[in-house]
This record gives structure tokens, sequence and C-alpha cells, in this order.
């Protein structure tokens, strides 16, 4: 091979390596649109069969409108309740609420779990007792709790903090002894401390499984917030139910049950999203 054809080649080498990555076809972003406008429509065909039902039965009257009311009668409800501010200040409750008990068992569900998945000890200890807790629901623990602190915020803080600690706890416990060996021995022939090691490689790697004990804890905080509120409260969007029950107003009642849904749905949503970019950081990491 001549010098000429040497640096020929080093040249179409280098070409290829400086060469921008191909772009994705034009038509790529708009496929991905589609089939997500398509996954949405699928998604609400249910919803829009169930309104469809509704009005029929409503208008029809195949159901008392005392039991039934119409869907424009509690979609009117429902806007009375956001313009008199009723609605507003019943929300911002339940969110302080929620948010409020999240953190606290959130944060001793995440320091409990590491501490299991660290210590083999302590997992035997404890991890028995988050199974028996598991097992209660929100209601059984009521009655005592009634007893012990009333029927004040501290009892919605106890009963919604109890019930988002034991899902994150077990789901650290989870991504904590699911962490590859070889991640572990790697981490050791370079001599890292406890505290690297717990930092650099086991909570990175444990993400996903903190990252769905994290969405199913919120999502049984919002639950047991809604519980609470039912039976114990004067406020809230729980209380919004129970008083639409006591008035007989069934309109304010499906009002508050779709508020539910909404939060719920969209607290659900805003995690989701949280994941997926906590997720997409860790393999840019790894």
């Amino acid at each position: 091979m001549t010098q000429q054809s040497i640096q020929e080649s080093h040249a179409e080498t280098a070409y290829e390596l400086a060469a921008p990555e191909p772009e994705l076809p034009a038509g790529h972003a708009a496929r991905v649109l589609s089939r997500r406008v398509g996954n949405v429509a699928v998604g609400l065909i249910f919803p829009a069969a169930l309104l469809l039902a509704w009005s029929f039965a409503a208008q029809r009257e195949l159901v008392p409108p005392q039991i039934l009311p119409a869907p424009g009668l509690v979609w009117q409800t429902l806007t009375e309740l956001a313009s008199s501010g009723d609605l507003h200040t019943n929300i911002l409750i339940s969110l302080e609420r929620v948010f409020g008990g999240f953190a606290a068992g959130g944060a001793a569900g995440l320091v409990l779990g590491i501490a299991m998945g660290l210590s083999r000890r302590i997992e035997d200890y404890l991890h028995p007792f988050f199974r028996a807790v598991a097992q209660v629901p929100v209601l059984g623990w009521l009655p005592l709790l009634m007893m012990l602190v009333g029927i004040g915020e501290a009892l919605k803080l106890i009963i919604i903090a109890t019930a988002s600690l034991v899902p994150v706890a077990l789901n650290t416990l989870q991504g904590i002894k699911g962490v590859p060996r070889s991640y572990i021995e790697v981490a050791r022939v370079f001599r890292f401390s406890h505290a690297a090691l717990l930092r650099k490689v086991v909570l990175p790697a444990a993400v996903p499984s903190i990252a769905v004990g994290i969405r199913y804890g919120l999502t049984q905080a919002w639950l047991s917030l809604v519980t609470v509120e039912l039976l114990a409260s004067s406020e809230g969007v729980g209380f919004l139910i129970v008083w639409g029950r006591q008035l007989f107003q069934l309109d304010v009642v499906l009002a508050a049950i779709l508020v539910v849904g909404i939060l719920g749905l969209a607290l659900d949503k805003g995690l989701a999203l949280i994941e997926a970019r906590l997720l997409r950081w860790r393999r840019a990491a790894l």
C-alpha cells in the first residue's frame, strides 16, 4: 500500500468518526405522536362509553334523579363549588395533609429500607413486622389511633405516614437486595468506603425499585387520606363526599368523587414522569 493510499484511508476513517450521527427520519416524530394520540384515544373509549350510558340513563330516568343525577347537573355543581372557593380550599387542605404524611412516612420508609437492605440483623428484626403491618388495612388502625390521639390532624398524618411507609420500605429493601453482586465486587476492588459504596453503587442500582415504592406509597397515602377524611374530618375532598351524602345531594357526592379520581390520577402521572427522568439519568450514568 502506497503512502498516498494510507493517507486517504486515514482521512476516510477520520471523516467517519467526525461525521454526525444520522438524524431520525422526518416522519418518525409524527409516527411517535400519532401512536401516543392513539393510546390516549383507546384509553378514553371506556370513560366515554360510561358517560354516554350515564347520560342515557339520566335522560330516560331509568334511575330516579335523586339517585343518579344527570352529568350536566354534576358538572354544574362542580363549577359552583369551584367558583365559591369551597373546592379549592378543601383540595389544598387534602394536598397539604397527603404531602405532609407522605414526606414523613416516605422518608422513614426509605431509611428503614436501606437499613434492612444493608444489615441482615436489622432485616430479621424488622421485616416480619413490616409484613404484618402491610396486612392490616387503614380502617383497622382507626379505632386504636382515635383513642390515642383523637380525631385531629395528628390522626390523619399518622394514618397517611403509615400507609406510605410500608411500600417504600419494602421496595427499597427489595431494590438493595437486588443489586448485582458484581457491582459490589468492582467497588471493593476500587476500595470504596461504605458511604461511597452506598452513594455511587447501591442506591443508583436500586433506583427502579425505590421509584416503584415511592409511587405506590403516594398512591396508598392518597387512598388513606380519602378514607380518613370520610370517617374523621370536617374538611378536605373526602369530607365533601360525606357532606353531600348527609344532605342527600348526590350531585355533590359525584362531583367530589370525580375530583378525588382526577387528583389521584394527576399525582400518579406526575410521579411517573419523575420516575422516567430518574431512570433515564440512571441509564446515562451507567
